[in-house]
């Protein structure tokens, strides 16, 4: 099947893009589930080829010198803040785990992170009806 760029992303960090304003890249900073409990750090944002607009955020986990870390993908609309230390997310610590793992270097591609929408309960970027969130927010 024939994808289209805005089927496809990839990690900020590995293209010439820049957060416009380099404040608001959240990128390091500690993420909180809705209850408040540690998930762990923003390791990467993942945007969309043809638009450039963060999709997914990559949170990693635990592990020591990058043994034994987990990776978890999440859609860019369970932010719902952003302070200069964390971003806080809808979702419980307990969902988190549940979500679908991907291996990174297969997240590309929407036959992959696809059904990370539907696990989250938010409309994909694709879909009829979408709205880009008001994102970054800051507080």
């Amino acid at each position: 099947m024939a994808t289209s760029n805005t089927d496809r992303l990839i990690k900020l960090g590995d293209t010439d893009r820049t957060v416009a304003d380099p404040d608001e890249d959240i990128r390091g900073r500690d993420v909180r589930d809705s209850n408040g409990e540690d998930l762990g750090k923003v390791s990467g944002l993942l945007i969309d080829d043809e638009e450039g607009k963060v999709r997914l955020i990559e949170i990693a986990s635990g592990g020591f010198l990058g043994i034994g870390k987990d990776t978890t993908f999440m859609p860019v609309d369970a932010i719902t803040r952003i302070t200069d230390d964390e971003v806080r997310i809808s979702q419980t610590r307990e969902h988190v785990s549940g979500a679908p793992t991907y291996d990174p270097a297969l997240v590309a591609e929407r036959e992959s992170y696809g059904g990370l929408f539907d696990y989250y309960g938010y409309v994909p970027f694709w879909g009829l009806g979408y709205q880009y969130p008001d994102y970054p927010r800051y507080s």
